[in-house]
């Protein structure tokens, strides 16, 4: 089983010794969990051991020595903190070693004990800000809350570019309405003319032009198409007199056939939302309205089709004369707030703020949205698409480089304060020579790293307002004019402070004043580690200039911009407001996230596993090669492509019988339960005159606009649009009676009430409840003005009411028990997704970027999916704290909920994250390919490597099992610590071998800047550690510790 050596980066076989305890370093991504904040690495107190008679470690408890690696030595200290603080527990091997293929020797210490009530409150800045504010459901504050948000809402009306937004919408309806309050157009239209108003709300022009054509379109075509269906049920349904007996039942298989179809297209393919809503309300519309006539009232159907086509000119005028939006202001905006933010964040020097990191993933995802947003809908911009691609992925890169530095380093501070960690003042005298060589570092290195932030920073600066120049809006979004745009000379500044910089590190580490040894010093490494990575965000950063640069010489005229989406992708998007008026933005962007997330680690789940074949001649341990092992994950299968063409057929219609049960089926059985049930009224001869006196259709027709494909269904929703649905109809109906049907009363009353609705809809949270009162109002208002009626005014406002009540409430109440969405449920769902993403991503980054055969290295585009994925987890992270904001929208009979845990979980599993990041950074110049290969060592670390990676991987699926299940944890987990340890100490013992027998080399500069990133590659694999120790804790406080004895009691 001959196989190619691996390269092997557990730190073993690069290190020197020869050098003393140094200062516990910081490392770059923070890895000290939430609950351990004051943590402090015990290598400060912790005297130097004998370079040349090292103490090895114990494999857990007791005090360890202080090996010749001073990145395994930091590890080491900071995993003992996590073992318990006792002796060997019969667990010395006794030098026996087994090497097998499959299982690994699991560590079981004592549970760590879990966060009190006061640790956990000392969590509460892992909450999102949305928490800072009281709790919304609150008796006590809610009235001053609804006062605060008023004032909030008048001043950005009256300051800010919604006020143009709520004024083009109000326009185009009250246009729409005083056009049907003239007796003249009522006439003409038939007693379908309010479908003139409904059709401007559908389609209101708050939104860009591009989206408004794409809208008018869309809803154009669905309207024709459920006039059409609906005609053809019709027909069938009078064709003889066999059908006319079944009546009733063609017109329900019709609803229900369509109904079925245009939910699931709803629900799975977004970007078709305006039509099948308008689809829907056409058919119901059609099949259920006048159902009294024994013959089909073919001038219905022209009414409402003259009536909505003349509501969306209305809408379409008004959003291209009144202050037209041609959609590059958004893209200006999301620019000009992510510059904003990576100035912010280069501040010199702040202190790390776990918010302001919360805002750079948050604007790592908005600058994705609004691009789409841009390609997705024509647009008259003088941005290129392609530019706009560019410069989002640059912008994404400079944001990715900020989030891996840690602004907090003594780099950073003030040059005349010293050092921001005074040292201890150790006897021997290589641990004062150490401190001396640190401050020599960090006194050559303050200056250029500090030139470089502030360089970094007007760069970006500059940036912002040559783009904000560019896209005209510089005026009304920033920067001020004292800001140069001028970027040709900042490009030259920032080259030379570049070179100015990589002089005086390259000086570090050539001249001889910096000893050999110097480079396992912890704080001279961190000092260098912090410094590179200064170094890389500039070098973003000046990608970003140069491209920033070049699009100031295109021509900045407008031009339209066609959609430049692809088709396969649009399909499933959407642009801004459509989003934002289908409501559940949180949930709907939430799966969407997770799903693609799981496509992406698709491939990565889906390699087969193979156990490594044996013969009679290798079948003993020590013939096993690990460069063969299937520990490395790295081995694919590429000989069953002819197996996979056999399968692929029943593939995908498995593939389709399993979409067949996702949501969309659910939602569509859903859909079809409502609406089929609130319409077989219609259908009963006795029910008919009471059916279209009160037009009940929009009772099945409120059902099919309120339900939602992915949320709904909690008390919230019922009380505020039924009560929403009840007082747009009362006002109405005073509206009426106030000046007896004077047309001029009814347009001041709906003056008041539809400004603040369409606020509402538009462009507030809650958008589904303002389109429930606006309808109800628009409806019974005009609804009143027609003469056929025989009841009285308060008796058919009570009646109309009543309809759109039981229309808004029957979808929430159907969605409350089928299937029901609840976010604190589906936030313990996205928690379980993600730690299995987690233990998916650690296992490739270790597969690819640690442990590779030789001759498989990295390649860019290894890195180019990483940081694919790595984007998409980021966004993960973004939807799961808006979960978390969503909980505190849903009242808990049992007891309020508690969200630090879950918060804290976040935390933990996105710092695990950032580890991750800093493993794959650093093993990429972590490179050990100037030493010798030794297989022979390869092979004795494979089992402590194998047992450090899979428990990790272990402890990551049961977690995340649990949290699924809703399972307790057991309370006796695989140590990873133990493992960690285990395999540090190991490879402390093959190096020592090795350094012995004069197999490592001398260092030079390739090999210290090895050392270097060795430092925070070991760093941050403790670091995962760490947190999946915290990790451990909060779960075990979501969904409760399971003990020996647990299934004994009752």
């Amino acid at each position: 089983m001959a196989g190619k050596p691996f390269q092997y980066q557990d730190g073993m076989g690069e290190g020197q010794s020869d050098h003393g305890c140094a200062t516990s370093p910081t490392s770059p991504l923070n890895p000290i969990g939430p609950s351990s904040s004051d943590e402090q690495d015990s290598s400060r107190d912790s005297p130097s051991a004998s370079p040349t008679k090292p103490k090895r470690p114990g494999f857990r408890g007791g005090a360890p020595g202080l090996g010749s690696r001073t990145s395994s030595t930091t590890s080491l200290l900071k995993l003992n903190d996590l073992l318990p603080k006792q002796e060997d527990h019969g667990t010395d091997t006794y030098g026996v070693c087994e090497v097998r293929d499959s299982f690994f020797d699991a560590v079981f210490l004592k549970a760590p004990h879990l966060p009190s009530k006061d640790g956990l409150k000392a969590l509460k800045d892992t909450l999102p800000a949305a928490f800072d504010k009281h709790n919304p459901l609150t008796i006590k504050h809610f009235l001053p809350n609804q006062w605060r948000e008023l004032k909030s809402v008048v001043r950005s009306v009256l300051t800010t570019h919604i006020g143009i937004k709520l004024l083009k919408s109000f326009l185009a309806y009250f246009l729409a309405y005083v056009l049907c309050l003239v007796p003249a157009v009522r006439h003409w239209l038939g007693y379908q003319h309010y479908i003139m108003a409904v059709s401007v709300i559908i389609n209101h022009p708050a939104r860009t032009v591009g989206a408004q054509v794409d809208g008018v379109l869309f809803t154009i075509f669905g309207s024709a198409f459920g006039i059409a269906w609906g005609a053809v049920a019709l027909l069938l349904s009078t064709s003889t007199l066999q059908a006319s007996y079944g009546y009733g039942g063609i017109l329900a298989l019709f609803l229900i056939v369509l109904v079925a179809g245009i939910a699931w297209v709803r629900a799975f393919f977004i970007r078709f939302y305006q039509a099948v809503l308008t689809a829907g309300i056409a058919m119901i519309y059609t099949t259920l309205s006048q159902t009294h006539s024994t013959t089909i009232p073919w001038p219905k159907l022209r009414g409402y089709a003259v009536s909505f086509l003349f509501g969306q000119a209305i809408a379409l005028a008004i959003n291209v004369l009144i202050c037209p939006d041609a959609g590059a202001r958004p893209l200006a905006l999301s620019l000009h707030e992510s510059l904003e933010l990576m100035q912010k964040a280069l501040q010199n020097p702040h202190a790390r703020d776990a918010r302001l990191r919360r805002q750079l993933s948050k604007s790592f995802v908005d600058l994705s949205e609004a691009y789409r947003d841009m390609v997705i809908d024509s647009t008259l911009s003088r941005f290129r698409p392609d530019d706009v691609l560019e410069l989002r992925n640059l912008m994404q890169a400079v944001l990715r480089t900020l989030l891996s530095m840690d602004t907090e380093a003594t780099l950073l501070g003030d040059p005349n304060r010293g050092s921001a960690v005074p040292s201890e003042k150790h006897s021997e005298d290589d641990n004062a020579a150490q401190n001396e060589h640190a401050e020599d570092v960090k006194g050559a290195l303050a200056a250029p790293t500090r030139a470089l932030v502030v360089c970094m920073r007007e760069s970006v600066l500059r940036c912002d307002a040559a783009l904000m120049d560019i896209s005209g809006y510089r005026k009304y979004l920033g920067p001020s004019s004292d800001a140069s745009s001028d970027t040709s000379v900042l490009k030259i500044s920032l080259r030379q402070t570049i070179a100015d910089f990589d002089k005086v590190e390259s000086a570090l580490l050539q001249s001889g004043s910096l000893p050999d040894s110097a480079v396992h010093d912890s704080e001279i490494v961190q000092l260098f580690v912090f410094a590179r990575h200064v170094r890389e965000a500039a070098a973003t950063v000046q990608h970003l200039l140069h491209h920033v640069s070049e699009m100031q010489t295109v021509s900045n005229w407008p031009r339209i911009r066609l959609p430049s989406y692809p088709l396969s992708k649009a399909i499933y998007r959407t642009n801004a407001q459509i989003r934002h008026d289908r409501g559940g933005v949180v949930a709907g962007s939430y799966q969407v996230t997770f799903g693609d997330i799981a496509r992406l680690l698709d491939k990565i789940k889906s390699r087969v596993h193979k156990p490594t074949g044996r013969t009679q001649s290798d079948a003993g341990d020590s013939q096993l090669k690990p460069e063969r092992s299937n520990t490395t994950g790295t081995r694919t299968v590429n000989d069953e492509a002819k197996s996979k063409s056999n399968t692929k057929v029943r593939y995908q219609i498995w593939r389709g019988l399993y979409r067949l049960q996702g949501f969309e089926s659910k939602y569509a059985l859903k859909a079809c339960l409502v609406t089929s049930l609130l319409s077989v009224p219609s259908y009963l001869d006795q029910s008919k005159w009471w059916w279209d006196r009160y037009e009940v259709w929009w009772a099945v027709a409120m059902s099919w606009v309120v339900m939602h494909p992915r949320v709904g269904g909690n008390i919230q929703d019922l009380l505020n649009r039924s009560c929403l649905a009840i007082f747009g109809a009362v006002w109405a109906g005073a509206g009426y009676a106030a000046g007896d049907g004077n047309p001029y009363v009814m347009a001041v009353f709906a003056a008041l009430y539809m400004i603040p609705m369409l606020y509402r809809y538009t462009l507030s949270s809650h958008p589904r409840s303002g389109l429930v009162g606006s309808l109800a109002f628009t409806v019974v208002s005009l609804g009143l003005l027609e003469d056929y009626r025989e009841v009285t005014p308060a008796v058919f406002t009570a009646y109309k009411g009543l309809v759109f009540f039981v229309g808004t409430a029957a979808p929430i109440l159907v969605n409350w028990i089928l299937w029901p969405f609840v976010a604190r449920h589906e936030l313990r769902s996205a928690l379980s997704s993600m730690l299995f993403f987690m233990s998916v991503t650690y296992r490739s980054a270790v597969a690819t970027y640690v442990y590779f055969e030789d001759g498989s290295e990295p390649t860019e585009h290894d890195v180019q999916r990483s940081e694919l994925l790595e984007g998409r987890l980021r966004e993960g992270f973004v939807r799961i704290r808006q979960l978390l904001v969503l909980t505190r929208h849903e009242l808990r009979l049992r007891a309020p909920f508690d969200p630090l845990p879950f918060s804290a979980l976040t935390e933990a599993c996105e710092r695990f994250f950032e580890h991750l990041i800093a493993i794959r950074q650093s093993a990429l110049f972590y490179n050990t390919g100037y030493i010798r290969d030794s297989p022979v060592a390869a092979e004795r670390l494979l089992p402590y490597r194998r047992d450090a990676v899979a428990t990790v991987l272990a402890n990551l699926y049961i977690l995340a099992g649990a949290l699924r299940s809703h399972r307790k944890v057991p309370r006796y987990l695989p140590s990873a610590a133990a493992a960690r340890k285990a395999l540090l100490v190991q490879s402390d013992k093959v190096e020592g071998e090795l350094m012995a027998q004069g197999e490592l080399h001398e260092v030079n500069t390739h090999r210290k800047w090895s050392n270097i990133y060795r430092f925070s590659y070991n760093q941050s694999l403790t670091g995962c550690i760490v947190q999946l120790e915290e990790m451990e804790k909060y779960t075990k406080l979501i969904v409760g510790e399971q003990g020996f004895d647990d299934q004994f009691s009752m």
